[in-house]
C-alpha cells in the first residue's frame, strides 16, 4: 500500500467540504485535473471510493464520511503541532481563521478588524461568517482558530472568553411609535418576524416570547435582520434584533425602535476556541482586544443615540 500525505488529506477535505472539484481545486490554489488526480490516487490506495461524482455534484460515500472525521482530527492535529511550535518560538500570531455569527458580523467587524490591525501588525485575518453549528464543526474540524459566538456554547473542548452583553431591541411600524414597550406576554400576541432555523439569535428571541412554552400567534422567517426590519417598515409584523444592529439596518426603513424596561432580552457574546490549541493564551490576548473593540463601538453607539 501506498503512503497516504497530508497534501492527500487537506484535497480531501476541500472536495468533502465543497462538494465540488472546481470548487474545492480554487480553495487549494491548484487546477482542477491536478485536484482529480490526488483524489484518484488516494482512492487508489485505500481501495474503495470516497465520493460519488455526480454531474454537478460530488457526495461522500458511507467510507468517506467515515473517513472524513479521522482526516478532519489529522488535520487539526497536524495544525496544533504547527501552532506549538510557533508558540515555542514565540513568534507573533501570523494567522487568524475567524468564524463570525451573521448576526455580528456586519456590525462588530469593521471596528474589530481595525482594531486588530492596529494592536497585531502583520495578522492576517481569514474570516468565515456563518450559523454558530457550522463554527463549532469547523473548529472542532481545525478549519478554524476561533469563533465569534453567542454564550454558552456548553461545548467541553473549547475555551470561553466573554466580550460583550447587549439588549435586544423591539422594532415595530413608525405607526406605533407611541405605544408603550410591550412585555413578553404582550409580545406572544403579536405577528413576530424572526430568522430563519440554525441562527441561535431565532432561538433567543423565542425563549424571550415563551413564558408558558405557548409560541407568537403567528411568526414569518427571514434569512437577514435587514429583511426582517424591512419587512416591519412594510407593516408585516414586528421583530427582535440586537443593540449593535440598529444604526445599520434601521436607517432607511420606515421603523420605530422601543426598548423593553423590565425584564430585557440580551444575549452574552463571547470568543471560543479549542482547549487544545497550544495558542490558548494568545487567544486570550486577541480576546482582550476584542473586548475593548466591542465596548468602545458600543459606547459610541450609546453617544449617538443619546
Amino acid at each position: 500500500m501506498k503512503t497516504l500525505t497530508l497534501k492527500q488529506f487537506r484535497y480531501f477535505e476541500a472536495l468533502a467540504q465543497n462538494g465540488h472539484f472546481g470548487r474545492a481545486a480554487e480553495a487549494c490554489s491548484i487546477s482542477q485535473p491536478a485536484l482529480s488526480l490526488q483524489i484518484k490516487d488516494l482512492e487508489d490506495t485505500l481501495g474503495t471510493p470516497l465520493f460519488e461524482r455526480g454531474a454537478r455534484q460530488v457526495r461522500l460515500t458511507a467510507f468517506g464520511d467515515a473517513f472524513a472525521k479521522r482526516v478532519r482530527a489529522i488535520l487539526g492535529s497536524v495544525d496544533d503541532l504547527e501552532d506549538l511550535a510557533r508558540s515555542a518560538r514565540r513568534e507573533p500570531l501570523a494567522r487568524l481563521r475567524l468564524g463570525v455569527i451573521p448576526t455580528v458580523a456586519p456590525y462588530l467587524l469593521p471596528r474589530i478588524l481595525g482594531d486588530l490591525s492596529q494592536k497585531h501588525p502583520g495578522l492576517d485575518v481569514h474570516l468565515r461568517e456563518t450559523i454558530t453549528a457550522k463554527l463549532v464543526q469547523d473548529l472542532n474540524a481545525g478549519r478554524l482558530d476561533a469563533a465569534i459566538v453567542a454564550l454558552p456554547v456548553s461545548e467541553p473542548s473549547f475555551e470561553e472568553a466573554p466580550l460583550l452583553q447587549e439588549d435586544f431591541v423591539l422594532v415595530r411600524p413608525l405607526a406605533d411609535a407611541d405605544n408603550p414597550a410591550p412585555d413578553a406576554d404582550a409580545l406572544r400576541t403579536m405577528r413576530l418576524l424572526l430568522l430563519e432555523e440554525g441562527h441561535c439569535f431565532r432561538d433567543q428571541a423565542l425563549s424571550f416570547c415563551q413564558t408558558n412554552s405557548a409560541l407568537p400567534r403567528e411568526m414569518l422567517e427571514g434569512s437577514t435582520l435587514a429583511t426582517l426590519v424591512q419587512m416591519v417598515g412594510a407593516g408585516i409584523g414586528v421583530t427582535l434584533i440586537p443593540e449593535m444592529a440598529v444604526p445599520v439596518e434601521t436607517r432607511s426603513a420606515s421603523v420605530s425602535i422601543v426598548r423593553f424596561h423590565r425584564t430585557k432580552p440580551a444575549r452574552r457574546l463571547g470568543m471560543i476556541w479549542r482547549k487544545t490549541s497550544p495558542l490558548g493564551a494568545r487567544f486570550h490576548a486577541l480576546a482582550a482586544t476584542l473586548r475593548a473593540s466591542a465596548e468602545a463601538a458600543r459606547s459610541e453607539r450609546m453617544g449617538q443615540s443619546a
